[in-house]
């Protein structure tokens, strides 16, 4: 199994099977030592019992997700928002994670200034930086693609987030790269290249593109039925020197309906066949 150390599964993939302590289990069972929960499952399950578990078997965190969602109508709102996040950065270091991951979030209720909520991320990133060096935990944010940019991240290219991330400035805030948001986006080799040198690559995460896709959110596919083009998008993840795990996140209805322990085969199998 250790040609499986590259593997993460990110347990929104098996969100409607199992528990986190189920889904830690069955990922045992197939080898897989590295995994990155959700806050809701892990609070599902209480923080102190999940970091037990966590360090109880060993487990690798590519990450935590997830963190984010700064824009809001007023300066209350945009308080909560920070509180949460300091809370979730707080987590994230009890559990060891690598990072947390940013979903920024997109227009505040009642808006269509795009700019505006842009701004409103720059600004609580900056206001959360200081927290989260202090704990150690680094700050990965993840550009979402265009079509979520009303509802869930104003932030939907890599450049985009590299540019958050140099405007915030200081160590330890970067980017996840998910295959599923960025592989369209033009310039991309030269934004890996980019993040390589700003030492910003904080996580890579795959699945697949479906044509057609039936759903915005819950069609991904699983890596090798759709167009992306997986072997090169690592090599210019690599090339950029980030060697990390390859993090599987699959929101599927598809997948969800299937049992478990098939999923994670076919994760396996994929990995090691088409990634």
């Amino acid at each position: 199994m250790a040609d499986l150390d590259g593997l993460s599964i990110n347990l929104a993939t098996l969100r409607k099977q199992w528990s986190f302590a189920e889904a830690v289990d069955a990922c045992l069972r197939h080898g897989i030592t590295t995994i990155c929960p959700w806050r809701d499952q892990i609070a599902d399950t209480g923080l102190a019992e999940a970091a037990r578990i966590v360090r109880a078997n060993g487990l690798k965190l590519t990450g935590l997700c997830r963190g984010g969602f700064f824009p809001a109508p007023d300066a209350e709102g945009r308080a909560r928002a920070l509180d949460d996040n300091r809370r979730a950065v707080d987590e994230a270091a009890e559990l060891g994670a690598d990072c947390l991951v940013m979903v920024c979030g997109g227009l505040p209720a009642g808006s269509k200034d795009l700019p505006e909520a842009r701004r409103m991320v720059a600004d609580g990133l900056a206001a959360l930086m200081p927290h989260a060096r202090a704990a150690g935990v680094p700050i990965a944010i993840e550009p979402l693609h265009p079509m979520y940019a009303a509802d869930r991240s104003c932030v939907n290219s890599l450049e985009q987030a590299l540019d958050m991330a140099e405007a915030v400035g200081g160590a330890g805030i970067g980017a996840a790269i998910d295959v599923y948001h960025v592989w369209w986006e033009p310039g991309l080799a030269n934004q890996i290249a980019r993040a390589g040198r700003m030492g910003a690559i904080l996580a890579h995460h795959i699945c697949d593109w479906l044509v057609p896709t039936r759903d915005i959110l819950n069609d991904r596919g699983m890596m090798g039925d759709g167009v992306i083009d997986l072997p090169a998008f690592r090599a210019m993840i690599e090339a950029a020197g980030f060697h990390g795990a390859q993090e599987v996140e699959i929101f599927s209805d598809h997948w969800w309906s299937r049992p478990g322990d098939e999923v994670l085969a076919t994760c396996v199998e994929r990995f090691r066949t088409v990634c």
